[in-house]
């Protein structure tokens, strides 16, 4: 073996609490810069210019499958099979790979849901040195070029994005030079140039670790047009992708990243590939499937193009047009990458989820707010902090546990001192309608006395290094081995180890939390898996690397559906991800800090996950580093309210912090926050349940809501929840004013609180105290609500409902209410739902059943509804429904505001009416 296949012996508790304390302390000399990732540098060799790679048109062959052609490499000869592929829907697929590899190249596989539809191209030109398909009846064209190959999307025949327009196609097939230069087909372990070898080309030296890696392909796209993109999550940084410059690289690598620096380009840990260009006449999006770890680089530029003066038809003039090049370079793999064409930014996110799937939806208590921190430490702690709650009067729904509360750190196990009786801890909580979440994390203590170790050893279920023996890493319980999620029979395995008859001490309260599933492997580097270990059909760990917490994930959340017999929706929260792991629970942002940079920079990392179809999600409330101040702590609980996923997290040398510790002031405006959370309930849920059925976003970024409005494109300091309330939460310490954007050029906004009327399209100074941040509801919106909160969602089922009804400027309004029994998956095959739908128009607001409606019984009583922006004063309002007599409103109405307020009502907001405003 060499030194770094060395597996490490088993620690001692001294030995592994000064692991524990290494990895707890930032050190940036942990983690690669660009500069020492071996496939990078030589693909940086290969400058814009004329590609090396010619299309043969002679071999172009179009049929119902899509077309092909080959691409040689001009230099080595060497030949490529290009396929491009029409999908229904707006999707084009283009796949570059070898006709003959000397090795098998990994193809991402259970990330697509299924086999998307295709179309037929037509072909509308072909010559020598160029054929032009057409696409959707001739609303786009593909446009591949001969010499050098390029393909060229155009819509309305002007240029929409380009490929391999730069030249930058790249393709290692175990050539021993980079492309540019005379190269031999041979051994890619033994490089022929000793200098390039020194350069550090062909070997990538970490620290004490040697690697060595001949296979990285790469591609570049010109968006004509456009000039703010976004996505690729996960990095703390802007929403807008900035301008690589000359040395800086956005990385998609998954890794643990213990209080990760703001503002910075490097992968954390998880990885989207997806990119997204917007501009007001077009969306667009960019799907690279591609696993190994992948360095994207963008950079805005302007290109000159021709066009006629319309002073002088017959003269030509030069126009600057904005474009911004994307290069995409993976170190193993295919060129396997999906153009999503849009053209509007509902598309695309439809585009992506007919390939990755749609947001799982939650049960309805994941809605509610989570309480954590490494660790509580016994029962007597859960139920002290549980109790608290409810001393205090403020709702909650989940607790958590982390590490602390195993055997020592064997996951499926239980502390059997501090946590003697499982059973009944979660028996007290189901008594209060709450639940429990544990950790599970995929490094599994190497102990033959330990079950679950010895059952996954004897079936052969952990990675293994390169001479078949398990490969042994040091994590949380110390020397561990790592189960092999990519392999089905693993993941079948591993579901299963969460029936409860297997699972001792755990009901159908429990669910999970995946954490350290990068996977981080401590003295490793990186901290993570080394990339030359083998995965199931003999796969290295670098074809895989960013798929790994995905599968687990997948598999957790697998168990936790079967566990029920496939009647109950699971809730799993993920740190490690990837593109398709919506469709099995949450996500969070990992160990921030407790810094006001941090709950900064949460917005438009929610903002950019959210983009990239991952909905549920969320930052540690707080921050999970370190000890927040109160002013931040408030101000974070009142984000947090309003984002996907609200939780409260903090490590465990901390000071405690539950809502009640920081003194009686802050104790009310955390309460008041989390309070407003409950009330806001019906419409998340709605909100989830539109995600999971139609891809919409939970939490937007404006250019989302307003396309076509500039002005919104770098906003990332405010925020959609969904299509109806505006949040711009306070980001910085002492202030006592906002500038706040209220988009849209004749949009009304209204004050969430006090219902004054602000008009769109411009920035104001909005007064703020430390009681709430500002939130304003979107005229033309119907908002669902509750009247009142309870202990948790579980008590709050049949709590009555009220409706906040906010006109436009032409005194209209719309919105949906969506109940069903918040937790089983009986909405989806029995159909047993409530699906409302509310509109007002001429004065009349009316309720009816929203399309595709289901059936189920829940009293769902209507007792407010409040009418922002109605403009006279009514002289009577009447309730009219169907076979029942007309009744009478008793009302109240300001004319200051424009506001009516109707309450007392009994309304089954599941049965149809009409409540009749007359004005006199």
């Amino acid at each position: 073996m060499s030194s770094m296949e060395s597996a490490p012996l088993p620690l001692q508790p001294s030995e592994a609490d000064d692991i524990i304390q290494g990895v707890l302390t930032e050190n940036k000399s942990k983690f690669k810069t660009p500069n020492q990732i071996g496939f990078y540098r030589r693909q940086k060799l290969l400058l814009p210019g004329q590609s090396l790679y010619h299309a043969q048109l002679d071999t172009f062959k179009i049929d119902d499958e899509g077309a092909s052609l080959r691409i040689i490499h001009q230099d080595t000869n060497v030949p490529y099979q290009l396929q491009v592929i029409a999908l229904k829907g707006g999707i084009v697929r283009l796949k570059i790979k070898e006709f003959s590899p000397l090795k098998s190249r990994y193809e991402v596989s259970d990330v697509l849901i299924k086999e998307t539809a295709t179309e037929r191209f037509s072909v509308s030109k072909q010559e020598s040195d160029n054929v032009v398909l057409d696409y959707q009846n001739g609303l786009y064209k593909l446009h591949i070029a001969a010499y050098p190959f390029s393909v060229t999307v155009t819509q309305d025949e002007k240029a929409l994005l380009g490929i391999n327009s730069q030249g930058l196609l790249y393709f290692e097939s175990g050539v021993s030079s980079p492309p540019g230069s005379v190269a031999t087909v041979g051994d890619i372990d033994a490089p022929q140039d000793s200098s390039k070898e020194e350069f550090g080309l062909w070997k990538e030296e970490f620290g004490d670790f040697l690697d060595r890696s001949l296979t990285s392909v790469g591609l570049d796209f010109s968006l004509h047009g456009f000039e703010h993109v976004y996505g690729i999550p996960e990095h703390a940084d802007t929403h807008r992708l900035q301008d690589c410059g000359d040395s800086e690289v956005y990385r998609l690598y998954n890794l643990d990243v213990f209080g990760y620096s703001v503002c910075n380009k490097m992968g954390i840990y998880g990885s989207v590939p997806l990119l997204l260009a917007h501009k007001p006449s077009h969306t667009c999006g960019i799907f690279w499937l591609n696993s190994s770890e992948t360095m994207v680089e963008t950079h805005y530029k302007a290109s000159l193009q021709t066009e006629l003066s319309q002073a002088a038809p017959v003269t030509r003039k030069k126009k600057a047009v904005p474009m911004v090049d994307v290069r995409w370079m993976s170190e193993s793999g295919i060129v396997d990458v999906f153009l999503l064409l849009g053209p509007a930014p509902q598309d695309v996110f439809n585009q992506y989820a007919q390939l990755t799937g749609t947001q799982a939806f939650p049960p309805r208590f994941s809605l509610g707010y989570h309480q954590c921190r490494w660790n509580y430490e016994d029962e007597a702690d859960v139920e002290a902090v549980d109790s608290g709650f409810d001393e205090h009067h403020i709702p909650y729904d989940v607790i958590w546990l982390d590490i602390e509360h195993t055997d020592g750190k064997r996951y499926f196990t239980w502390d059997p001192v501090k946590f003697s009786d499982p059973l009944q801890m979660q028996k007290k909580l189901q008594e209060k309608k709450r639940k429990l979440v544990v950790i599970s994390d995929p490094h599994i203590k190497v102990d033959p006395n330990y079950s679950l170790y010895a059952e996954a050893k004897e079936k052969g279920f952990f990675v293994k290094d390169r001479n078949g023996e398990d490969f042994v890493g040091t994590c949380w319980p110390g020397s561990s081995s790592y189960l092999d999620f990519t392999k089905p029979a693993v993941r079948d395995w591993y579901s299963s180890q969460f029936a409860l008859d297997a699972y001792k001490g755990s009901t159908d309260a429990l669910f999970v939390w995946n954490d350290m599933n990068e996977p981080s492997v401590f003295e490793s580097p990186e901290m993570t898996m080394p990339k030359y270990v083998v995965h199931h059909q003999s796969w290295e760990h670098r074809d895989v690397h960013n798929l790994y917490g995905f599968y687990q994930q997948m598999s957790t959340s697998e168990g936790l559906i079967r566990r029920s017999g496939g009647q109950e929706r699971p809730f799993v929260l993920t740190r490690s991800f990837f593109a398709g792991s919506q469709r099995y629970g949450a996500v969070w942002t990992g160990d921030n800090k407790a810094e006001w940079q941090y709950l900064k920079i949460s917005i438009p990392m929610l903002l950019s996950l959210s983009v990239a179809g991952i909905s549920f999600c969320g930052a540690d409330v707080g921050g999970f580093v370190g000890d927040p101040e109160p002013e931040l702590l408030v101000r974070w609980y009142q984000a947090g309210s309003f984002q996907p996923f609200f939780r409260a997290h903090a490590i465990r040398d901390s000071k405690r912090r539950e809502p009640w510790l920081f003194g009686e002031g802050n104790t009310l405006l955390i309460k008041k926050a989390i309070e407003e959370r409950y009330t806001l309930l019906p419409y998340l849920y709605l909100l989830f349940y539109r995600a999971h059925v139609s891809a919409e976003l939970v939490m937007r970024p404006f250019w989302v809501e307003f396309p076509k409005n500039p002005e919104t494109f770098g906003v990332e300091s405010q925020y959609m929840l969904g299509s109806a309330l505006m949040v711009a939460p306070v980001l910085v310490p002492g202030v006592s004013f906002l500038d706040v954007l209220f988009p849209g050029p004749g949009e009304l906004w209204y004050n969430f609180r006090n219902y004054k009327c602000i008009k769109g399209q411009r920035k104001q100074k909005v007064g703020v105290t430390l009681d709430e941040i500002p939130v304003y509801q979107r005229g033309g919106s119907i908002i669902p609500m509750h009247t009142a909160v309870g202990k948790s969602t579980g008590w709050m089922e049949e709590t009555p409902y009220k409706l906040y009804v906010a006109l436009n400027s032409k005194g209209s309004a719309s919105g949906e209410l969506y109940v069903d029994d918040g937790h089983s998956f009986k909405y989806q095959h029995d159909r047993m739902f409530i699906y409302r739908h509310f509109t007002f128009q001429k004065n009349v607001l009316s309720c009816k059943s929203a399309e595709n409606t289901g059936h189920f019984s829940r009293e769902c009583i209507l007792k407010k509804v409040l009418v922002m922006g109605l403009k006279k004063m009514p002289s009577e309002v009447n309730i009219i429904s169907p076979g029942k007599e007309k009744t009478q409103v008793t009302f109240t109405y300001s004319h200051k505001l424009g506001l009516l307020t109707m309450e007392s009502l009994s309304l089954d907001a599941s049965a149809d009416w009409e409540i009749h405003i007359v004005s006199s």
